[in-house]
């Protein structure tokens, strides 16, 4: 298969690439034995209007082309995911940095949410970061495509040019000193949100350059939050008002 190709795999990511239209889809395969179920109908149909080729192939096929067991009868080959320049994000009035999060599964999930909720682009580190795998998107339900997303500078690069470009940079942490409510109370115009992984957290660096350390406030026993479910939290309460 040409290095220039990706595969897609699962049902809701192969319908959300084609819905959003933003890289070229040039065949498909669809699992034989699951090909009349109505969800793989639909997307048959769907493929036969776009003049898009495919077939159905047996599902040791559909693992060996994904790598993956949780195709869920679906893969397309397509162009690679379309990376946007950071600079071309500027002047966005909400955006998310991804800092020390590896674990596909935690992106994939911070990428729906953020962009359920309206915040305009996600910020990956070049180095440190699965990027947009298959996984990815699977993980994010097809959210990826909707999503402008720059992997092209290092977290603390992207924080400093942020700041100069006048944005608030708030950075989620456990030990933080302002509640996230607190922050939600004067919501600035202009917000970089940085969510760190569940080892690593954000690096001291943005800590120290933050204008905000922010946490959640604790009323359980559980002494944490998995990273994408606090990324979760702090996105709804910081998107950007109507």
């Amino acid at each position: 298969m040409p290095d220039e190709t990706t595969i897609v795999y699962g049902v809701n990511p192969a319908f959300e690439v084609l819905r959003a239209g933003r890289r070229t889809v040039r065949e498909a395969y669809l699992n034989r034995s699951s090909a009349d179920s109505p969800r793989l109908r639909k997307l048959a149909a769907l493929l036969q209007a776009r003049n898009i080729p495919h077939r159905l192939v047996e599902k040791g096929q559909l693992i060996d082309l994904t790598g993956s067991r949780d195709h869920q009868g679906v893969a397309l080959v397509t162009d690679p995911y379309p990376y946007v320049p950071f600079a071309e994000l500027l002047g966005q009035p909400r955006l998310v940095l991804l800092d020390n999060i590896e674990d596909p599964h935690n992106v994939g999930a911070v990428i729906r949410s953020a962009e359920v909720l309206g915040f305009n682009g996600l910020l990956l580190p070049r180095r440190g970061s699965p990027g947009i795998l298959p996984s990815v998107l699977k993980a994010s339900a097809g959210a990826c495509e909707f999503l402008s997303i720059a992997i092209n500078c290092a977290a603390n690069q992207y924080v400093k040019i942020a700041k100069e470009e006048g944005y608030h940079i708030a950075a989620l942490d456990g030990k933080g000193q302002t509640s996230l409510e607190e922050l939600q109370r004067r919501l600035p115009r202009k917000l970089l949100l940085v969510v760190g992984g569940e080892d690593k957290g954000v690096g001291q660096f943005i800590l120290n350059e933050a204008d905000d350390v922010i946490s959640i406030p604790r009323r359980g026993q559980v002494s944490s939050l998995n990273a994408s479910v606090a990324a979760g939290i702090a996105l709804a309460a910081l998107a950007a008002e109507d």
